[in-house]
C-alpha cells in the first residue's frame, strides 16, 4: 500500500463523490435514526466527506462535527455548507478525534473499513469510546463480506461520455481489498484508487468489545429492518460498556 494514505480515497473521489454515490444511503431514514439517537446532544461523523449526511443531519437541529483526512473533501463540504452548520476538522480519525463529548458518533457506508489494519481499527474504536457520553452510541454502517466473493474481479459501468472499470483484488488473510476505479472519458484516463479492510459483523463486535463497547442493536437498513443471514449490509449500534444496562437504542 505504498503511497496510499488516510487522505488518498478522498483526494481521488472528491470531485465525483456526490454524483457517483448520491443514492447509496437513504438520507431521510439515516438522519432520522441518527437524530433520534443524538437525543438533542452533539454528533460526530467519521469521514464526513462532502457533508452528504452531516449537512441534512445538522438541518434536523443536531450539532454536528465532521472529521476527514482529505483536504479536497473538506473543500467540497465548505462549498456545500456556506452557513457552516457543520464543524469540519481535518484529521485522520484512525489516530485522533476532536475534543468533546458526543451523544452519537457514526461512520456511514463502509467508512470505518477505510482503516486498513486491526490496530488502526481498534485505536479508532478506543478513541470513540472515550468521546461518547455515558448514554451515547457509536453507529457503523458496513457491508457483510460474502464468503464466496472472488479474489479478483473487474466490473464495468457506463459514465457520462465514457465508462468506469472497477478492478479489485482481495486478500482473505489480511482481509484487505485493493481497488482501482479506472475512468475512461474523451479527455483521457483517470485512476481512482481505493482500499478497505473488511470485517464480518462478529469480528466487528469482537473488536468493539476490546475497546469497551457493547452491541446495542443491529439492523439491515436505516429504517430498522431486522438483520438476518440474508442481509447484505448492516447498521450496528454500540454503547459504552461503562453505561447502565438500560440502553436507549432501538431494538
Amino acid at each position: 500500500m505504498e503511497g496510499y494514505g488516510p487522505e488518498s480515497y478522498g483526494e481521488a473521489f472528491a470531485d465525483v463523490y456526490d454524483d457517483w454515490y448520491a443514492d447509496v444511503t437513504d438520507v431521510t431514514a439515516c438522519t432520522s435514526a441518527l437524530a433520534e439517537l443524538a437525543q438533542g446532544g452533539a454528533a460526530l461523523e467519521l469521514g464526513v466527506g462532502t457533508g452528504r449526511l452531516a449537512i441534512p443531519l445538522a438541518a434536523r437541529g443536531v450539532s454536528v462535527t465532521g472529521v476527514d483526512a482529505s483536504p479536497s473533501m473538506l473543500e467540497r463540504l465548505a462549498a456545500a455548507d456556506p452557513a457552516r452548520t457543520v464543524t469540519a476538522v481535518h484529521a485522520d480519525f484512525g489516530q485522533e478525534l476532536p475534543e468533546g463529548i458526543f451523544e452519537v458518533v457514526f461512520a456511514a457506508y463502509n467508512t470505518f473499513f477505510n482503516l486498513l489494519s486491526e490496530n488502526e481499527q481498534l485505536a479508532c474504536l478506543q478513541l470513540v469510546e472515550a468521546r461518547l457520553s455515558l448514554t451515547g452510541h457509536l453507529v457503523i454502517e458496513a457491508f457483510v463480506p460474502r464468503v464466496d466473493a472472488p479474489d479478483r474481479g473487474v466490473e464495468a459501468r457506463p459514465a457520462d461520455n465514457g465508462a468506469v472499470l472497477n478492478v479489485t483484488a482481495r486478500d482473505t488473510t489480511s482481509q484487505l481489498v485493493r481497488g482501482q476505479q479506472i475512468e475512461l472519458s474523451p479527455t483521457g484516463v483517470r485512476l481512482r484508487p481505493w482500499r478497505v479492510r473488511y470485517l464480518t459483523p462478529d469480528q466487528l463486535d469482537g473488536l468493539a468489545s476490546r475497546a469497551g463497547l457493547m452491541r446495542a442493536a443491529r439492523w439491515s437498513d436505516w429504517s430498522g429492518t431486522r438483520f438476518d443471514d440474508t442481509s447484505a449490509r448492516h447498521i450496528t449500534v454500540y454503547a459504552p460498556r461503562r453505561r447502565s444496562s438500560d440502553n436507549r437504542a432501538r431494538p
